[in-house]
């Protein structure tokens, strides 16, 4: 028997209602009545990293990374509602692709990734 994926992300927020709205709104996350939702296939990491990484900040326990479609398309839409990115060229490779970060309202960091084409 084996892990087949992953099942949920669970987090504490300081206003979960206003939080999941903003995740619906801006990143396409299902509605809050929705209990789950049905993914696209394709690539999973799941990868402790040392405490002292600089990858995220040092002061959160985790990141999350959602997989998209389409960065440059989510990134204007992102700015357009006022969201900061950060990008920097060094993340983008042809082997694993291409990133950006932003952060949610409560201030979790949230990493965006466009997988290299098939």
């Amino acid at each position: 028997m084996s892990v087949v994926g992953i099942g949920g992300v669970f987090f504490r927020a300081n206003d979960p209602k206003a939080l999941q709205a903003w995740y619906r709104k801006h990143l396409g996350v299902p509605a809050e009545d929705a209990f789950h939702w049905e993914q696209q296939s394709g690539p999973t990491v799941f990868m402790p990293f040392p405490r002292g990484t600089d990858y995220f900040p040092a002061d959160k326990q985790w990141m999350i990374n959602f997989r998209v479609a389409d960065l440059d398309r989510l990134l204007s839409t992102l700015r357009d509602a006022g969201i900061a990115i950060t990008t920097n060229p060094e993340w983008d490779t042809p082997e694993t692709g291409r990133f950006a970060r932003i952060h949610d309202p409560e201030g979790n960091p949230v990493e965006l990734w466009e997988p290299p084409p098939e």
